[in-house]
C-alpha cells in the first residue's frame, strides 16, 4: 500500500492551528491594512477612485478601508503604498459589521465587545461539537473551494469537533456564501428557520458580507445580512481555509484571544 511509506516519509501535515501559530506565508493576500500616517492625500484619493467596490473612504482623520467590501484587487496598494499594504493575517473575522473597517473607530469598540460577550453566552453549549450547514447563496465558487479544503489532512476540522451536515435540522452553524441571489434568499431563510437553537450564522467571503463586485440590485441582495441574522462577518475574496477555520472557532467561542486582530496566526 503506497500510502504507508508516503505517510512515514512526509510525517504529520496537519496544521497545529489554533493551538499555536501555523507560520502562514508572509506574502499571502489575506487582507489590506492601512498604514499609520502621514499619507499623501492625492494618492489616497486616487486609490479611493480606483477601488471597484468603493471600499475606501478618505476622511479628515485619514483613510479608512472596509474589508467587508474589499475584493483584494491590490489597486490601492499599487497607487498609494505609503497608505495601504497587503496583510497576511487571516484572522479577519468580526462579530460586528463595523469591526471590518480599518483602522477601527474608537466608538465601535464598546459595540464589538458587547456583541462578542452576547455571542459567547449564547454558544456556550456548542463548544464540544459543532455541525455546520453550508449554503451557497449565489457564489462564484471560489469560497466553496476553500470550504471543501477544510476537511483535507492539512486543516482536518474534524480534529476540533467540527463536522459538516447535509440537514439544517442537525446543524448548529449556518455558513452562508454568495451575494444573496434572488432565487436563493428563500432557501437560505428556510434553512436558518429550521435550525435548532442555539444557532450561529457566518457570512463567509466579501460577496456574502457586502455583495462584492455584484453589489445590490434586482438579481442580488448585496450579501446575506438582510436575509439571516449574521453573527460573524468574514471578509476575503475568497477567505482562505485558515480564515474560515478562525471564523468558525470565533463563532463558537474557541478562538484564543477572542478573534479579530487579537491573536495573530499569520507568522508575521
Amino acid at each position: 500500500m503506497p500510502w504507508i511509506p508516503r505517510g512515514l516519509r512526509e510525517g504529520i501535515v496537519t496544521t497545529p492551528y489554533p493551538r499555536r501559530p501555523d507560520g502562514y506565508g508572509r506574502g499571502f493576500r489575506a487582507a489590506v491594512a492601512v498604514r499609520p500616517g502621514p499619507h499623501d492625500r492625492s494618492r489616497v484619493g486616487a486609490a479611493a477612485t480606483a477601488c471597484p467596490t468603493d471600499a475606501i473612504a478618505d476622511g479628515a482623520d485619514g483613510p479608512r478601508l472596509d474589508r467587508g467590501r474589499c475584493v483584494l484587487c491590490g489597486r490601492c496598494v499599487a497607487l498609494a503604498p505609503e497608505a495601504f499594504e497587503l496583510d497576511a493575517d487571516f484572522e479577519t473575522a468580526g462579530v460586528a459589521r463595523e469591526a471590518l473597517v480599518v483602522p477601527a473607530l474608537p466608538e465601535s469598540d464598546a459595540a464589538v465587545a458587547a456583541a462578542r460577550a452576547a455571542l459567547h453566552r449564547r454558544v456556550r453549549a456548542l463548544r464540544r461539537s459543532v455541525h455546520v450547514r453550508h449554503v451557497d447563496a449565489g457564489s462564484d465558487g471560489a469560497v466553496e473551494w476553500e470550504v471543501a479544503a477544510l476537511t483535507n489532512p492539512v486543516y482536518d476540522v474534524h480534529r476540533l469537533g467540527i463536522f459538516f451536515t447535509a440537514s439544517p435540522r442537525h446543524a448548529d452553524l449556518l455558513l452562508a456564501t454568495g451575494v444573496g441571489a434572488a432565487g436563493m434568499l428563500g432557501p437560505l431563510r428556510e434553512t436558518y428557520e429550521v435550525m435548532p437553537e442555539p444557532k450561529v450564522v457566518i457570512a463567509a467571503g466579501v460577496d456574502a458580507v457586502g455583495g462584492g463586485l455584484v453589489g445590490r440590485g434586482y438579481a442580488a441582495a448585496g450579501g446575506v445580512g438582510d436575509t439571516v441574522p449574521v453573527d460573524v462577518w468574514l471578509p476575503g475574496a475568497p477567505p482562505s481555509p485558515f480564515g474560515l477555520l478562525s471564523a468558525i472557532l470565533l463563532a463558537v467561542g474557541l478562538l484564543p484571544g477572542g478573534g479579530h486582530g487579537t491573536a495573530r496566526g499569520a507568522g508575521a
